[in-house]
């Protein structure tokens, strides 16, 4: 069964719990993390380019020139796509980017994440995670003290404000609550840092 050392907020090492079988122990699913992340970016494709074709830009409305006797090819508009200040050939529109995954393959590839972090031994349990005041200096020097590496994925059971503003700051630092957590930003992450209590609630929703 794979475990995790815990940790207290000054960073010293105050025991060791035994992680999940079922969500921090099994095989990576390398293919549906694959799709998983472009689920997640595709999701996120605002999708608001957009461009003029010829038949939208001003202008062209009359040939520019007759048909016969100049020596030139045949024209029928100064706005065709290879003339400057035409349309744009195949112009991109504004669409949605966004699509469905199955529930049962989103759910592997986060527990195919998290046991591939924990395989690596980059998950970091923090018996609980809170500050008394909003001091991004004091919450780098956490994340020093426990060796996690400044690109890490912060998870809470809940919203705790001093942490999150604590943490919005340094570069690399995510934030999240265990409700809401992605194979993306778990795969994003150099290491994880856990509240005790969120990775509770982690393996009472993912086992």
């Amino acid at each position: 069964m794979p475990k995790a050392t815990v940790y207290n907020m000054a960073g010293v090492q105050v025991g060791e719990i035994e992680l999940s079988e079922a969500v921090f122990g099994i095989e990576p699913n390398k293919s549906v993390m694959h799709e998983a992340v472009k689920n997640y970016l595709a999701n996120h494709h605002q999708g608001t380019q957009s461009a003029l074709t010829r038949a939208e830009v001003s202008g062209g409305g009359i040939k520019p020139y007759r048909q016969k006797g100049t020596g030139r090819a045949r024209q029928g508009s100064s706005r065709g796509p290879h003339y400057t200040h035409g349309g744009v050939a195949f112009a991109p529109k504004p669409r949605d980017y966004s699509y469905s995954m199955n529930k049962k393959q989103k759910r592997l590839a986060i527990r195919s994440a998290l046991s591939a972090k924990a395989a690596e031994g980059r998950i970091f349990v923090i018996d609980v995670l809170n500050m008394d005041e909003i001091k991004t200096k004091s919450f780098v020097g956490f994340i020093e003290k426990l060796g996690a590496g400044r690109k890490s994925l912060v998870v809470m059971p809940e919203i705790r404000t001093n942490v999150i503003k604590s943490a919005r700051n340094i570069p690399g630092v995510t934030t999240t609550i265990s409700t809401i957590i992605n194979t993306y930003d778990i795969l994003n992450s150099d290491s994880l840092i856990v509240d005790k209590a969120a990775l509770t609630a982690i393996e009472e929703v993912f086992a």
